[in-house]
C-alpha cells in the first residue's frame, strides 16, 4: 500500500479519491469541540441548537470536517512531504451535522520543481469533502514540499530505519 508520493508521481489534473469515509458521530464533534476548546452552544448543545438556529440541530464544527479532510488525503498526497507549506484557501460550503459520512478526493493543480534544491518539488492540490449524498461540504488548497526520487534515495529508500523481525526462537 502506497503512503504519499514522490514529486515524479504527481501529475497535473490526477484526481484522488481518498478512502474510506467517515461517518461523523456526535462523540467526534464532542471530542474535537473540547480538545479545541471551541466551547460554542450551536456545537455543544442540542436545546440551544434547535431553539435558536436556522438548522435545528446541531452542527459539526468546521475544523473538525477541515481536519477529517486533510487527514484523509494524507496517504494520498501528503504522506511522503518535507513540508506542508501554505495553506492557500478554505471554505466551509454547507454544515455537516452528526451521522453525516464525509468524502474526500483531491486534484492535483500544478507541481513545480524547488528553485533551490534539486530533490524536492511544490504540489498544489485542492481537495473537496462531499457528504453521503454528494453535497460539498468544504474545499480547501494547500502546497505541499515533496521529495524527488533522489531525496528518498539518499536517505535510505521507501522506508528508512524500519527494522527487520528478529527469528523466532524454535520450541
Amino acid at each position: 500500500m502506497q503512503f504519499g508520493r514522490i514529486y515524479e508521481e504527481f501529475e497535473v489534473g490526477a484526481i484522488y479519491k481518498h478512502w474510506p469515509g467517515k461517518t461523523v458521530t456526535e462523540y467526534d464533534d464532542h471530542l474535537f469541540c473540547l480538545l479545541t476548546m471551541n466551547h460554542h452552544p450551536l456545537h455543544l448543545d442540542v436545546n440551544y441548537a434547535e431553539r435558536t438556529t436556522d438548522f435545528g440541530k446541531n452542527v459539526v464544527v468546521g475544523n473538525y470536517v477541515y481536519s477529517l479532510l486533510l487527514g484523509m488525503s494524507v496517504p494520498d498526497v501528503s504522506g511522503k512531504a518535507i513540508a506542508n507549506l501554505e495553506i492557500e484557501s478554505l471554505r466551509h460550503v454547507a454544515p455537516t451535522f452528526h451521522g453525516d459520512t464525509i468524502y474526500g478526493e483531491t486534484t492535483v493543480l500544478d507541481k513545480t520543481p524547488s528553485k533551490s534544491k534539486s530533490d524536492r518539488g511544490i504540489v498544489h492540490v485542492e481537495t473537496i469533502g462531499y457528504k453521503q449524498d454528494g453535497t460539498i461540504v468544504c474545499i480547501f488548497r494547500r502546497k505541499v514540499m515533496v521529495p524527488t526520487r533522489e531525496y528518498i534515495d539518499a536517505r535510505g529508500g521507501e522506508q528508512p530505519g524500519r527494522p527487520e523481525p528478529t527469528p523466532r526462537e524454535k520450541k
